[in-house]
């Protein structure tokens, strides 16, 4: 009567628990404790080469390509020549270094933001739209 339940049935029918079920080695059954076969590997540390060509420099967690150029040098000659559209012309945004260039920078506040804004912001890409490296 211990293997069954109040109501006279036995809950795991005509067989005792675990019976037909595969063992592994040792006496546990599938996916407790057995190390796995096969599987993906982890990736690689972040900023070592991949072998891909469309990201030398590997893949952000989120899966976006890594820039050749740094998110810390555009910010630098962002703030100290951004009236010159410096920090842009060196990450590829042409355009907008040549708006810099002929405002002087916004009269050097919009330069200040964007040398902020690159220096602090997560998000900050080249002209491909591939992510500065920190």
């Amino acid at each position: 009567m211990s293997d069954q339940n109040p109501y006279g049935q036995n809950p795991y029918g005509d067989q005792q628990p675990g019976y037909g079920y595969p063992q592994q080695p040792g006496g546990q059954a599938p996916g407790y404790g057995y190390p796995q076969q096969g599987g993906a590997y982890p990736p690689p540390p972040a900023g070592s080469y991949t072998g891909d060509p469309a990201a030398p420099y590997g893949y952000d967690p989120y899966g976006r390509p890594y820039s050749d150029k740094s998110k810390v040098v555009a910010g630098v000659l962002q703030l100290f020549l951004g009236g010159f559209g410096i920090g842009r012309f060196y990450t590829g945004h042409t355009g907008m270094a040549l708006g810099q260039l002929f405002t002087c920078g916004g009269c050097g506040i919009w330069a200040l933001i964007d040398g902020i804004m690159l220096l602090a912001g997560n998000d900050a890409t080249d002209a491909q739209g591939r992510v500065l490296r920190g």
